[in-house]
């Protein structure tokens, strides 16, 4: 019996606490897509839209839901674990979304104290690897 070489998730489907997402490592174009969607928001982000960074939590990937130029932004986080799947399984996973809030204000005396203030969303869904 020969054992096949492991694959690495391309595309992500979550949801939890209201909140569905889809992540996807490479479109059809060649570029990252993530899908938002929760009761206010329902956001597509692509390529440069969307950061990512390899961590000790596993893949930290980042977009901007809401950016102001004087009261500050709202981003969401989510965190990809890492998986191994053999070619055609689908994994299950759960993880975690954090939404932020950047509080800022033009008026620098607004900005003592905590600036960020995070909700912490558990998420499940699944892994699969998915040639685009």
């Amino acid at each position: 019996m020969t054992t096949q070489p492991y694959v690495q998730p391309t595309l992500y489907q979550l949801a939890g606490a209201g909140l569905q997402v889809t992540y996807a490592t490479s479109g059809i174009d060649g570029r990252p897509h993530l899908q938002y969607h929760d009761s206010q928001h329902n956001l597509n982000f692509m390529g440069d839209q969307i950061r990512s960074k390899a961590c000790d939590l596993g893949t930290l990937v980042s977009v901007t839901l809401l950016l102001t130029a004087d009261s500050g932004s709202t981003s969401f986080s989510l965190l990809i674990p890492r998986v191994n799947l053999q070619s055609g399984e689908i994994g299950q996973v759960s993880t975690e979304g954090i939404l932020t809030v950047h509080r800022f204000s033009v008026v620098p005396v607004f900005n003592h104290g905590q600036l960020d203030h995070y909700t912490v969303n558990r998420l499940h869904g699944t892994a699969r690897h998915v040639l685009f």
